[in-house]
Order: structure tokens, then C-alpha cells, then sequence
């Protein structure tokens, strides 16, 4: 991934871009997320879709840092295909970080969206 497809990313926004990607690769689901919590620890989750339990990538990523212990977050990204971050994702990360940058990026981890405190970019 260039840096021009990184949207101009830092390195640690960057590497969650990264692990949300691999997440989404690794089970084949529809969408891929990673957190990067306030202690600089990284959480992945991939799209969960049960008879009994649906998450977004991005609320099972919450969750795992939250379930962590996580204190915070920093960033978080999510890989998908739709056209924007739907409203239960962006909720999840607010409810633990109402600050924190949120980063869509397509399948290729070039950056669509950033969403930061009210604002999407």
C-alpha cells in the first residue's frame, strides 16, 4: 500500500488499516476492523454474522478491547465495500471514544473516509 493510497496516514493509523484488511482477508467476511486502544494495544474482529448474534467488524473489535480492559481508544479502522460507515460502527466506537478517528478504507486499504469527532473527511 503506497502512502498516497493511505491518505496521508500515519504509521500507526496505517497498521491498523493493515490488520483490518488482513482480518477481513483471513475469514472472508464482510467487513474487517482493528482498534488501536489508548495504551497503543491493536484489536482485530471481522464481520459476525450467527443465527443468534450479529456484529459489525468494528462493534466486534470494540468489544474485544472493551472485554480487554482497553481503557480507550485512539483510532480504529474498518475494510469494507459499502459506501459508508454504518450508524451502529460509528456508535460503538463513540460510546468508548467520542474523539477517537474512525478510518474507512476499500479492500485495497485505500482510505475512503475519515470520520473525527462530528466531521467526516
Amino acid at each position: 500500500m503506497s502512502a498516497s493510497d493511505r491518505g496521508g496516514l500515519d504509521p500507526e493509523d496505517a497498521k491498523i488499516v493493515t490488520l483490518a484488511r488482513s482480518a477481513r482477508a483471513r475469514t472472508g467476511a464482510a467487513e474487517g476492523a482493528a482498534v488501536r486502544d489508548t495504551d497503543g494495544r491493536t484489536y482485530t474482529a471481522a464481520t459476525v454474522a450467527l443465527p443468534s448474534l450479529r456484529l459489525t467488524a468494528l462493534q466486534a473489535a470494540v468489544a474485544a478491547a472493551v472485554s480487554s480492559g482497553a481503557p480507550g481508544l485512539e483510532a480504529a479502522a474498518v475494510v469494507t465495500d459499502a459506501d459508508a460507515l454504518d450508524v451502529a460502527s460509528l456508535g460503538a466506537v463513540r460510546d468508548l471514544a467520542p474523539a477517537a478517528a474512525v478510518i474507512v478504507a476499500d479492500a485495497s486499504g485505500a482510505v475512503q473516509q475519515t470520520y473525527v469527532a462530528g466531521a467526516t473527511t
